[in-house]
């Protein structure tokens, strides 16, 4: 059994203009100990697609569509209370993107983390859990009793992770958990989840824009365009061999230290409105390989490692181009 299956997910936000389809479709699978790197442009719904596994969605948004199987078990199916008692914290959680803010300026760290295992009638001595959870991410225990104000951008991300790991979750979600932080906290960062992963054996979702960040600890990868996964497939198969065209293009972006090529590559264009959008390909107006049928619908075929979302795979387009 899969430790997470997403399928045919929908996430729209309702506006006075229509919905806007931030997730639109999305197909996902993590093995138990898996990990995933979530890559795309801003405003691609990765942030989205992370609320939305996390029953976080703020109004006007909302799942519409789709099923989410954590261990077998549809969290679509659960009310809000009984997902917040069961599932939030205890089985999932989450780093919201710019949590460093998300601390509550007025109560010491102690405090803070207090009222997550009260919350969840954690009987057991909370001093000492407290003290192995900031052990886990590098910080003394000392610090459990200053406030945010009194703490570093990098010492208060630690933190918001401390607070996600508390209650020992099986899968942690990390919406960007890099951004605001100098290159060198932003290894550390990244270290203290491969580390998280390796020694508690958690499943990580890491929700990015940067694939070389991905690498450091992403077994597979899931490439965002405009409200669906484009492509899908472990790490190796997505950097040395990409399929799609959006994927050939973000790699291309990468700088590359050493490369003789000193010309700064881009995308040309920029994303589509999610609102009204259509039932083609929404690369389409940025594409090289764009063709008729790819302003019709947007298929799915199987890769070596997962998925591809592009006509360019059909066995029957590339057994007329003798491929």
């Amino acid at each position: 059994m899969s430790k997470l299956a997403v399928s045919g997910l929908k996430a729209y936000y309702f506006t006075e203009r229509g919905p806007l389809k931030a997730v639109d479709g999305v197909n996902l699978e993590l093995a138990d100990r898996e990990s995933i790197g979530i890559v795309g442009e801003s405003g691609s719904g990765k942030s989205s697609l992370g609320t939305a596994l996390m029953h976080s969605m703020q109004a006007p948004g909302k799942v519409v569509e789709g099923s989410i199987l954590l261990d077998g078990v549809d969290l679509n199916n659960m009310t809000p209370s009984e997902f917040s008692r069961k599932i939030r914290w205890k089985k999932m959680a989450m780093v919201f993107q710019g949590a460093m803010n998300a601390l509550d300026p007025v109560y010491t760290v102690e405090s803070q983390l207090l009222e997550i295992l009260k919350e969840h009638g954690y009987s057991g001595d909370t001093e000492e859990k407290i003290k192995n959870a900031l052990d886990s991410v590098g910080l003394d225990a000392s610090v459990a009793k200053k406030y945010p104000h009194e703490l570093s951008g990098g010492m208060k991300q630690r933190i918001v992770i401390a607070m996600a790991i508390l209650m020992e979750p099986d899968l942690l979600i990390a919406d960007e958990p890099t951004t605001a932080l100098d290159v060198i906290m932003q290894k550390k960062i990244i270290e203290l989840l491969k580390s998280l992963r390796d020694e508690r054996k958690m499943n990580i979702v890491l929700i990015t824009h940067d694939l070389a960040l991905v690498s450091l600890i992403a077994d597979k990868i899931g490439i965002m365009y405009a409200g669906q996964l484009v492509e899908v497939g472990a790490a190796g198969d997505i950097y040395k061999t990409p399929k799609h065209p959006y994927t050939k293009d973000l790699i291309k972006a990468i700088p590359r230290l050493h490369s003789t090529d000193k010309k700064i590559h881009f995308i040309p264009g920029r994303p589509p409105s999610l609102i009204n959008i259509t039932d083609g390909c929404r690369f389409y107006d940025r594409c090289s390989y764009a063709m008729d049928i790819c302003k019709k619908t947007v298929p799915e075929f199987p890769t070596a490692s997962g998925y591809v979302r592009c006509w360019l795979y059909d066995p029957n387009i590339q057994k007329e181009k003798g491929e």
